[in-house]
């Protein structure tokens, strides 16, 4: 549908000027208004000096005619005003705006150099203020443009890769069909296909708790830590991790699947990424000062930075960098941890432990006794 055209654009210049200009009119009519009412108070007659003699005959104007000649020269005045105050007003507006148009130029740049800022100096003043926020801006989307082709890259990579080895077996399989095992190919296709089918399912969850809203149900965080850990127990004896807990009632109002997608993914990071013979301790507590629900994960294993650590809320990075194969996953579980607690007007730390593991703190708004 055709919107209506756009108005004629006016700068913000010109508008400046042109008030600077009829400011400085008004004064001067005000000014000359008033030098006309004082010369109301002349008397109204010829006027010659105290002794005729000194005059040399000759007669002073009268209060009309000096009227008429301060009304035509106010005229003269004015204009002058007005012409001064035009080009007055347009050069002070243009040194007032420079500020406007340094941020108007460094937003345009960064649309094709995201490193470019405005970088304003000089005085603390409302321009500089606007500048520095823009700059806050710009660090902003150029840190969310970093995290969005990165999850680009790697999620295109990751989908491609299971395609691709699909695509060679079969290939494989259609070149010599007499010399295959048709039922280890069949298992490697269904586990190559599985692969696929859960990733997109992670990665479905993961644009779903982007856009979800939390729904009003009340949910202890308590017990989903318990079932999540029966249905975990043979992994953590399997990988040898000793879990141990402190489950006190953790009650929060939200989305019953999504919390539970977050307990899970916590309690299975946990389990496999505590290392050989680790320990991982899971507590839950309410908070009645700030009315939150804490649920707390503490684990050894790798040493981490805390820009490492940091980073392990993008998809598909772990702190070495982009996630290993075999390693159990798709580096998705804390991403979507983050997705969920954001969903949910919580917060997320995670905290590098010096001597190896994490400690991660998921804060969430309590529900009301």
């Amino acid at each position: 549908m055709t919107g209506a055209p756009p108005p004629v654009r006016v700068s913000a210049r010109l508008r400046l000027a042109l008030s600077y200009a009829l400011f400085l009119v008004a004064a001067g009519a005000i000014l000359l208004l008033g030098v006309y009412v004082v010369l109301r108070y002349v008397p109204d007659y010829p006027l010659t000096a105290a002794n005729p003699r000194d005059s040399g005959g000759t007669v002073v104007a009268t209060r009309g005619e000096i009227l008429q000649a301060v009304v035509g020269v106010s005229g003269f005045a004015l204009a002058a005003l007005a012409i001064v105050g035009m080009v007055g007003g347009w050069l002070l507006a243009g040194w007032v705006l420079r500020p406007l148009q340094r941020i108007t130029e460094a937003v345009r740049v960064a649309a094709g150099d995201r490193g470019h800022r405005v970088a304003l100096g000089g005085r603390n003043d409302e321009f500089r203020q606007v500048a520095d926020a823009v700059d806050h801006m710009l660090d902003e989307l150029h840190a969310a443009y970093e995290v969005q082709e990165r999850f680009a890259a790697n999620a295109s990579h990751e989908l491609r890769t299971p395609l691709a080895v699909t695509a060679t077996m079969l290939e494989v399989a259609a070149r010599d069909p007499e010399g295959q095992d048709y039922p280890v190919l069949v298992e490697r296709l269904r586990v190559t296909n599985a692969r696929a089918i859960t990733l997109t399912e992670a990665l479905l969850r993961l644009a779903d708790a982007q856009a979800v809203g939390a729904r009003a149900d009340v949910v202890d965080l308590a017990a989903l830590v318990r079932a999540s850990l029966a249905e975990n127990a043979d992994e953590a004896a399997r990988r040898g991790v000793t879990v141990t807990t402190a489950l006190a009632p953790a009650r929060v109002v939200g989305d019953p699947s999504l919390l539970a997608q977050l307990v899970t993914n916590l309690v299975q990071n946990a389990l496999r990424h505590s290392g050989t013979d680790g320990r991982a301790h899971l507590t839950t507590t309410t908070d009645p000062a700030d009315r939150t629900a804490v649920l707390a994960v503490g684990t050894t294993g790798a040493v981490f930075t805390p820009e490492a650590a940091a980073r392990l809320v993008e998809p598909f990075l772990r702190g070495a960098g982009r996630l290993a194969r075999g390693a159990g996953g798709h580096g998705l579980g804390l991403a979507l941890v983050d997705r969920i607690v954001t969903t949910h007007d919580g917060t997320l730390d995670i905290t590098p432990r010096a001597a190896g593991g994490l400690d991660v703190r998921v804060a969430l708004p309590a529900a009301r006794p």
